[in-house]
C-alpha cells in the first residue's frame, strides 16, 4: 500500500527514558502514522553533543540527522524510512530496506551511518530473525548498527547470540557496541565478565560499558579476576590500565544492600473468622 508523504514537518516531543523494545519507543521515523503520513527530516539547530545510537531515543536521533545532514542525505533517508516503514519483513532474496543500509555510509557520511541505520531497522520492525541475518551477511559497519539496535528492538534475550559473536571478535568497534545497553540487559554475569576482560585486552574504554557501576559493584569474582588480570601485566612488566583500577574498586566495594519490602498497611477491614462464611479456620 502507498502512503502519502506529508509536508515535512518537525517530529513529535521525544520520550525522556531511552525505550527498550518495541512497545515503548516512539513513532518509528518514516512509518505511517494513523492519518497515514509519514515523517520526515527536518532541519533544525545542531544538537549540543552527538547521540550515541543505542541509548538515545528515536525521535532525539531523528531530529539530530534533520540538524547535521545535507538536503540531499535528508532526502535520501526520508525516502529510505518510507520504503522501510511500506515494506517491512523480508521480500524476495533481499528487502528494500537491506539495500539502504549497504548505502547508507556513502549517502549520509561514516559520522552518521550507524543512527541512519538504526532508524531504518526501526522503521522496518526489524524482527530478531531480520537481524541475524543482517548481521550474518553484512559488513562489519552493518553489524554494529545491528548491535545498536538491539536495545530499540529487541526486548529480550533472543539477540544475546549477536553479542556473544561480537564478543569473539578483535574488531574493538563490535566489542565496544557489544557492551552497550543490550549486553548489559542480557549477558549472564559469566559472559559479562568476561566482557569486560574483553575491552581491557583490546583497549576498549570501560566507560563504554553500559551499567558497568551497577554490575560490576560487589561482584568479587569479577574483582578476582581483574586482580589476576593485573598481576599478570605486572609481572610482565606492562602497565596496569587505570580502568582496571576503577572496575576493580567498584568490584571490591560493598554490594548495595537488597530494599526491604515495605511492611503492609494495616486493613480497615477486620479479620476473617470462622463466623465469616469467606473465613477459613487456621
Amino acid at each position: 500500500m502507498n502512503h502519502p508523504r506529508a509536508t515535512p514537518a518537525t517530529p513529535a516531543t521525544p520520550e525522556t527514558a531511552t525505550p527498550t523494545g518495541p512497545e515503548a519507543a516512539p513513532h518509528p521515523p518514516g512509518a505511517p502514522a494513523a492519518d497515514g503520513t509519514t515523517l520526515a527530516l527536518t532541519p533544525a539547530a545542531p544538537a549540543a553533543a552527538p547521540l550515541h545510537p543505542a541509548t538515545a531515543p528515536l525521535a532525539e536521533l531523528h531530529r539530530f540527522l534533520g540538524a547535521r545532514l545535507d538536503t540531499a542525505a535528508r532526502a535520501w533517508l526520508d525516502q529510505a524510512l518510507a520504503e522501510a516503514a511500506a515494506h517491512p519483513g523480508t521480500h524476495g532474496p533481499i528487502s528494500v530496506w537491506e539495500l539502504r543500509l549497504a548505502e547508507a555510509g556513502r549517502r549520509c557520511g561514516a559520522a552518521h551511518a550507524d543512527a541512519a541505520r538504526v532508524l531504518i531497522l526501526y522503521a522496518a520492525h526489524a524482527d530478531t530473525e531480520a537481524l541475524t541475518r543482517v548481521y550474518d551477511q553484512g559488513t562489519a559497519d552493518e553489524r554494529r548498527a545491528v548491535l545498536h539496535a538491539l536495545p530499540h528492538l529487541v526486548p529480550g534475550p533472543g539477540a544475546r547470540p549477536l553479542v556473544e559473536d561480537a564478543l569473539r571478535t578483535n574488531d574493538t568497534r563490535l566489542v565496544a557496541a557489544a557492551v552497550g545497553p543490550y549486553g548489559a540487559r542480557h549477558l549472564d554475569a559469566h559472559g559479562w565478565r568476561h566482557a569486560v576482560l574483553k575491552c581491557l585486552f583490546t583497549g576498549v574504554p570501560l566507560d563504554r560499558v553500559a551499567d558497568l557501576a551497577r554490575r560490576a559493584r560487589g561482584d568479587a569474582e569479577l574483582a578476582r579476576m581483574l586482580g589476576d588480570h593485573a598481576d599478570e601485566r605486572t609481572a610482565a612488566g606492562r602497565p596496569v590500565p587505570e580502568d582496571l583500577h576503577r572496575a576493580r574498586a567498584l568490584a571490591l566495594a560493598p554490594a548495595e544492600p537488597a530494599l526491604a519490602e515495605p511492611d503492609p498497611a494495616p486493613s480497615s477491614t477486620p479479620s476473617h473468622t470462622t463466623d465469616d462464611p469467606h473465613g477459613k479456620e487456621s
